[in-house]
């Protein structure tokens, strides 16, 4: 089985997220202002920005809302580069793309908080902060400097030191951190589902059940076809992330697709809860291959774990090493039981940060965010509105590209760099005097 087309309906979030509001297949031949491909957030945040300014928009879904990345990741809304240091991001972009991207990345969760608000989003949405934290002694170094990067910026980011950083995680395996106050976490499904209930509010239409098959130009305005339906629009904007299918040529090639496995365990008690991230912060920690744990409404702890080998595709293995690293972590945790898992996809390239593809004149498409989906989606979709209202492209706030496939290094390249990863960190973790993990 494909990674992409694992059902969403085992997950936590399934079982526990608001309502979707009602919509139907596309059956008709309609005409917008702007067709957006894609129910997540990249689409529908993109939507609800133009639905805002009076444009008539039509967004299409292949099956339901959040059925992607968007609905089935562990709901962590972090406003941090997942790979580069800001630095880098600036060498790699130049200015003034860099400065803009910057500007947008790094107060992306405060956008998402702000929607949730100003929408009523019931999403278990909570701003409390991260917490990243140090696995040996020798990463402190370089979190100093990361943690100075978003001080620089603008952001109350801080340095933890290790009592801190055990009393904010609850494990005593850390050796310090970084915390920055303006991260947090939520239910992504119910988020997905509150986004489109927002493009509604505002005049957008939304269609469900509806895979588009073909993007042809029709005059000056493009067609898009569905299975059932059609959309002629002046203007065009894919946001299908890993669950890009053939609609437009070589899109679904400018990626590689990486597996994760996310699981939930049963409620945690009060007592334990006092203890174990007891702020309910989301804690992630510096290993390359990354330990992330923090709570659902309900108590349960939320974790996740790239799919590699055994491991992903062997459940009863996934769940044991997951519970023995869990455990090892957070030795308070006497029982660990996975009471829901589930699989989801990324859509990784080398460059990590979102790429723009100019793929036409008046189509668009926006993809590759390699794991910071939460807030990145979100914060892409105000850019993709500003290009659809006729911004020029000197003015977006990241360059437009052509479309160029993903290089073939790609197809390895990640489950490599999660194996040495992980010889890396017991290394570090040894040369430091740190107790590795027995796994």
């Amino acid at each position: 089985m494909k990674i992409q087309d694992a059902p969403i309906e085992p997950s936590l979030w399934y079982a526990t997220a608001a309502p979707a509001p009602k919509t139907e297949p596309l059956t008709d031949r309609l005409n917008a202002d702007v067709c957006v491909i894609g129910g997540g957030y990249t689409g529908l945040s993109s939507a609800l920005h133009l639905a805002e300014q009076g444009v008539d928009v039509v967004l299409i879904e292949a099956k339901e809302i959040g059925h992607g990345g968007s609905g089935r990741n562990a709901g962590h809304c972090t406003p941090t580069f997942h790979f580069y240091e800001i630095p880098a991001i600036r060498k790699m972009l130049g200015e003034p793309f860099a400065a803009r991207l910057i500007a947008r990345q790094t107060n992306a969760a405060n956008l998402v908080f702000d929607l949730i608000r100003r929408y009523d989003i019931d999403c278990e949405g909570v701003q409390t902060g991260y917490v990243q934290a140090a696995h040996a002694p020798g990463v402190l170094a370089k979190m100093e400097a990361r943690c100075g990067y978003y001080q620089s910026v603008g952001k109350a980011a801080r340095m933890l030191d290790r009592d801190e950083v055990t009393q904010l995680t609850g494990s005593p395996r850390y050796y310090g951190g970084w915390f920055h106050p303006e991260g947090g976490h939520l239910n992504p499904l119910g988020y997905s589902r509150g986004l489109a209930r927002a493009v509604m509010s505002r005049g957008g239409r939304v269609f469900t059940q509806s895979p588009v098959t073909a993007i042809t130009p029709e005059g000056v305005r493009w067609r898009v076809e569905t299975q059932q339906g059609a959309v002629l629009a002046d203007k065009v904007i894919c946001g299908t992330g890993a669950y890009t299918t053939g609609f437009w040529p070589g899109l679904d090639r400018t990626f590689s697709t990486l597996g994760v496995a996310v699981m939930a365990t049963q409620p945690i008690g009060d007592n334990l809860r006092k203890i174990i991230a007891p702020n309910n912060n989301t804690v992630v920690d510096s290993r390359g291959d990354t330990m992330i744990y923090k709570y659902n409404k309900e108590g349960r702890l939320v974790t996740s774990a790239f799919v590699e080998g055994r491991r992903g595709g062997d459940i009863a293995f996934t769940k044991a090493l997951m519970r023995d690293k869990l455990k090892w972590l957070l030795p308070q945790l006497t029982e660990v039981d996975w009471q829901y898992y589930w699989l989801g996809a990324l859509d990784m390239q080398p460059k990590t940060i979102p790429r723009l593809f100019d793929l036409a004149p008046g189509v668009v498409a926006s993809l590759g965010y390699s794991g910071r989906g939460v807030p990145t989606g979100t914060m892409m979709g105000t850019v993709l509105a500003e290009w659809a209202m006729g911004a020029r492209r000197e003015d977006l706030a990241l360059p437009l590209e052509k479309l160029r496939p993903a290089p073939l290094y790609m197809n390895f390249a990640p489950r490599l760099f999660l194996a040495w990863s992980r010889i890396r960190d017991q290394r570090l973790a040894r040369a430091g005097g740190a107790d590795p993990p027995p796994f």
